[in-house]
């Protein structure tokens, strides 16, 4: 988890193109059997690395894939405020906006309201506001038939 921090650092700092890599080769270590929250991490970091939407849908796929096999037990060794099911929220946004960009609007409404729903579970907190904020800006993007990409503040 170290690994992939110092990575997603890297990418907010610019280095994208770094940041990818070394996301990529922390995925190849891992693998596709490897330990839950780790591959979930990677992918839901490398997806937002991505510069083609095509792409970022499918490390997006791959993060909620990695989601079912992870549980609160093991994602609280990694920090002990760690639920499951605050993971799930933000998962299901990315796929909405993702399906959105791509022009899958049958697919995008079915995640935007699975996000949603299990957003009402978030705390109210910055993480919280965040994600329903982006559930609300992915739904009107939605409903104006737009596929530009989401502002991120």
């Amino acid at each position: 988890m170290a690994g992939v921090g110092a990575a997603v650092e890297q990418g907010r700092a610019g280095d994208k193109a770094q940041a990818r890599e070394a996301l990529r080769r922390l995925w190849e270590r891992v693998g596709s059997g490897g330990d839950a929250l780790h591959r979930c991490s990677i992918a839901h970091y490398l997806a937002d690395l991505q510069e083609a939407v095509a792409e970022e849908l499918l490390w997006d796929q791959r993060a909620l894939a990695a989601v079912v096999d992870l549980n609160d037990e093991r994602a609280q060794r990694f920090h002990g405020s760690l639920q499951v099911r605050g993971f799930l929220p933000s998962l299901h946004l990315n796929l909405a906006d993702d399906y959105r960009r791509v022009g899958d609007r049958d697919r995008a409404q079915h995640h935007l309201g699975v996000a949603g729903e299990l957003a009402g579970g978030l705390p109210d907190d910055d993480y919280g506001s965040v994600i329903r904020g982006g559930i609300r800006q992915v739904a009107d993007l939605l409903a104006a038939g737009s596929r530009v990409p989401l502002a991120v503040p």
